[in-house]
């Protein structure tokens, strides 16, 4: 088969690199141009040294990434991906897009959440919106525009997708408590990401006002079928990557045993998706530097409660790695391609 032309813009942004890292080892893709407003004209290996030797690309424009590559990836914040799709479709060559402008299918949530509006509707009503495991059905040669999920929602959808797809979870009373690392906040430096602020600290932030909370919700409307509400609650965490969220929720649901079963039944042909055993708990440490999600499930007999950990790596699974899935699914390649990562043992 012959390799798949790829190109990154926003390349030197956390998810950026980590999209270069892992798209260098795919057996199926080759990496043609990147591209970096703030470092245009200098080697990507500049930035990141760990790239030296290995990946020396001189960083370019956006023009010249999109014309060069059969496959782009945007990883910018919103706003900015809308006329890079636009030029994509001039081009014919297809967007996976890392960022929030097509994740959101209703135009006034967006603009609730974000600030703006659609530019261009028709480029939305041809995107498709994919975390592999729940929507790959919907992703065939036709696709142009891939709105890649947000890491939160991702870890959420996985961790309550069994019970709202078999339509014994209540969508309403969700809580969801969230951790993730600093990458997550991204490359730009806030008051909040400072060393001596998050070094020895921990704390919640966009309390009940999180960008991604619509994201979550339309995601797990659309798996139960009824509208949901959820309580989202996300926290700091002092570590580079990673986030475990732990779900609270009222299911139709009477032990351990069965949940795990329903679980275990439900994920048992996917490879990012690991249930764990019984009385085992999700940790960010066996997901770091993987694609995988792992799953612990819980259940509170005397509240009646389920409780639900997801652990993901937020640049990874909630990031490039998951963008890289939606590549493979799209060319019909093995999902797994150049993403056969095992987390470091210590």
């Amino acid at each position: 088969m012959k390799k798949i032309n790829v190109g990154i813009i926003g390349a030197t942004g956390y998810g950026g690199v980590e999209l270069v890292r892992l798209l260098h080892s795919h057996p199926n893709a080759q990496l043609v141009a990147v591209s970096s407003v703030s470092f245009a004209g200098k080697k990507i290996s500049d930035i990141y040294g760990n790239l030296k030797g290995i990946v020396d690309k001189v960083l370019t424009t956006e023009d010249t990434v999109i014309t060069s590559s059969d496959v782009v990836f945007a990883a910018l914040p919103h706003g900015l991906s809308e006329i890079i799709a636009s030029k994509c479709r001039e081009k014919n060559t297809i967007l996976i897009d890392l960022g929030a402008d097509f994740r959101l299918d209703d135009e006034a949530e967006y603009k609730k959440w974000y600030g703006i509006g659609f530019e261009d509707k028709s480029l939305h009503e041809c995107s498709v919106y994919c975390i592999p495991e729940l929507h790959r059905e919907k992703v065939d040669k036709s696709c142009k525009i891939i709105a890649n999920p947000g890491c939160y929602p991702t870890s959420v959808a996985l961790g309550l997708a069994p019970l709202a797809k078999l339509g014994i979870l209540s969508p309403n009373g969700i809580v969801i408590d969230s951790k993730s690392g600093v990458t997550g906040a991204g490359r730009s430096l806030s008051d909040g990401t400072h060393y001596p602020e998050v070094n020895g600290n921990f704390n919640a932030y966009k309390v009940a006002c999180h960008r991604h909370t619509p994201e979550i919700e339309q995601t797990l409307s659309e798996l139960c079928g009824s509208p949901a509400l959820v309580t989202f609650v996300p926290h700091l965490l002092p570590v580079n990557r990673g986030i475990l969220s732990t779900i609270y929720a009222t299911a139709d649901i009477h032990s351990v045993e069965q949940l795990h079963e329903i679980y275990s039944n439900f994920y048992r042909n996917e490879q990012f998706v690991r249930v764990l055993n019984i009385g085992d708990e999700a940790c960010i440490k066996n997901v770091a530097m993987s694609n995988y999600c792992d799953i612990s499930v819980h259940f509170d007999k005397r509240c009646g409660k389920v409780i639900i950990t997801s652990c993901i790596d937020n640049m990874i699974k909630g990031a490039a790695g998951q963008a890289i899935q939606n590549m493979n699914i799209l060319f019909g390649l093995d999902e797994t391609s150049g993403l056969d990562l095992i987390s470091p043992a210590f």
